[in-house]
């Protein structure tokens, strides 16, 4: 008779609304020896679940697509889409694993291609393991300090996720929509001409508003702030390797008008133009008042 799926560790986690604000707070937690039939299926749940498969094999299905999971690797299940994962019933999986909420955990995940790639391998295991053990550690006594540790060990295990994703780059394509790409594409070699949305929606074959909330969706934030982000990035480049007046150099990144152009690069600098480029010159700032 095949043995049944046994908790090993079971915990659950409560923090203060502030607490929750500002930390990634894991709310279940646990280690688990399945059994063949172990199986969890859900259209939506709060969360996201990070499963470090410690020996065994086991399985995650996310866009309607099956991904393997063996000892070493992580999965990581972002709960608020429909999502299935469970044992292989042959070599049925132990896992240890963390249930985490926190206002960027999406932005991560979309950022690190969790949909179309959920598992992440060649991991220091042994530090993952560490880390799992210190958050169910703390987990045991509830307070403002041990919730913010646990934040720490938490933010490691995402760390972790980095590295692994470091080692298997990840291609512009896999991090977003093909109509997304091409606009993204289209600014980075246009962006010192004139561009509006509707320009870029037909780059991408959308309407404009339709573009403007999957852009959003896919990138964070609207398709104009992105553009205006990327132009100041090349002013900066500007002012670093040219003499260029600031007028000019505002021109040759897409800005029209110098007033604006520098009302935008003191917003994503904290810093005028010419405050900039003596800064990094390691000259002494002028009393610009640009």
């Amino acid at each position: 008779m095949a043995e049944a799926t046994r908790f090993l560790i079971s915990l659950f986690g409560v923090a203060p609304d502030p607490l929750r604000e500002v930390f990634l707070t894991v709310v279940r937690a646990g280690r688990l020896a399945a059994g063949p039939d172990h199986v969890i299926e859900r259209d939506y749940y709060p969360g996201h679940e990070l499963i470090y498969c410690r020996s065994g094999k086991g399985w995650v299905k996310t866009r309607g697509k099956n991904h393997s999971v063996k000892a070493g690797q992580l999965a990581w299940v972002n709960c608020h889409h429909p999502h299935s994962y469970g044992a292989d019933r042959k070599e049925p999986w132990e896992v240890d694993w963390i249930r985490v909420e926190g206002s960027n955990m999406d932005r991560v995940w979309k950022i690190l291609s969790g949909e179309a790639r959920p598992v992440f391998d060649e991991l220091n295991g042994e530090k993952v393991v560490a880390e799992y053990e210190a958050i169910f550690g703390l987990m045991k006594v509830d307070t403002p300090v041990n919730a913010a540790w646990i934040n720490v060990h938490t933010s490691t295990v995402l760390a972790l996720c980095w590295e692994s994703r470091q080692k298997h780059p990840i291609s512009a394509m896999e991090l977003l929509p093909p109509p997304v790409e091409r606009t993204v594409q289209h600014m980075r070699l246009y962006y010192h001409k004139p561009l509006r949305i509707s320009d870029l929606a037909d780059v991408a074959g959308m309407s404009p508003s339709h573009f403007t909330r999957t852009f959003r969706s896919a990138v964070g934030s609207s398709p104009i702030d992105w553009l205006r982000h990327y132009r100041i990035q090349q002013a900066k480049r500007r002012l670093l390797e040219s003499t260029d007046p600031v007028k000019d150099v505002a021109r040759q990144v897409g800005y029209s008008d110098q007033f604006y152009f520098s009302k935008d690069f003191k917003r994503f600098t904290l810093l005028s133009p010419t405050v900039y480029r003596e800064t990094e010159a390691g000259q002494k700032p002028s009393d610009s008042t640009e």
